[in-house]
């Protein structure tokens, strides 16, 4: 979540183009293992030896694509912040006024965000322990809570006064419910729970 990941990684993931085929989908599945790494064990807990053990390659192998776990660290949050972005700026394109159908396609939009990015989104917490790392997060979460209040005070009949507050709710509700629907798997139709999330929305900017 530095510097490092974009010297390595674009926002868009175009430096796979650089890799061949079977490079390419060998780097993938190291960061694919990592991210459920990660949430199952922690940032702390995860040794490289776990993640070649989970690609079923050598370590020789790990560094021929990776200096260190930290620099997968780095690109996942990057690719997530970037993705991030991408779809709280996807509910800008939405008609004005919006329907109910018109914010449940987003809140969809959103849950297939998490289903790619979920697992790295909630073992964040357990990332790296320094300043720097916390910082940063620190700076991304308030800037996308922040976009997304815009956003949706935007649409407001009765405009909120603190839009960074709005953003962080409807951002916690979308990712709490999706974890508990998706990650966690409870008995609960995620079509349900998109319908419900979107009531939530429609009255939020109704007021």
């Amino acid at each position: 979540m530095d510097k490092s990941a974009e010297q390595t990684l674009d926002a868009d993931g175009t430096a796979d183009d650089k890799l061949g085929p079977r490079a390419a989908r060998t780097r993938n599945a190291i960061l694919q293992a990592s991210k459920q790494l990660f949430l199952d064990r922690g940032y702390g807990g995860t040794r490289i030896n776990n993640i070649t053990d989970a690609c079923g390659i050598s370590r020789a192998g790990f560094y021929t694509y990776f200096r260190d776990k930290r620099e997968i660290f780095n690109m996942l949050g990057d690719v997530t912040y970037h993705d991030l972005l991408k779809v709280v700026g996807a509910l800008d394109h939405l008609p004005r006024p919006a329907c109910r159908a018109d914010l449940e396609g987003w809140i969809r939009q959103y849950f297939a965000f998490m289903d790619e990015h979920g697992a790295f989104i909630l073992s964040a917490q357990s990332g790296p322990a320094d300043e720097a790392v916390r910082l940063a997060s620190n700076r991304m979460q308030m800037r996308v809570a922040f976009l997304l209040g815009v956003s949706l005070r935007g649409r407001q009949q009765h405009p909120t006064t603190a839009p960074e507050a709005l953003g962080l709710a409807a951002q916690a509700m979308m990712d709490r419910s999706w974890y508990h629907c998706c990650a966690q798997q409870l008995p609960i139709d995620v079509n349900d729970v998109v319908g419900v999330v979107a009531d939530f929305f429609v009255a939020a900017l109704e007021g």
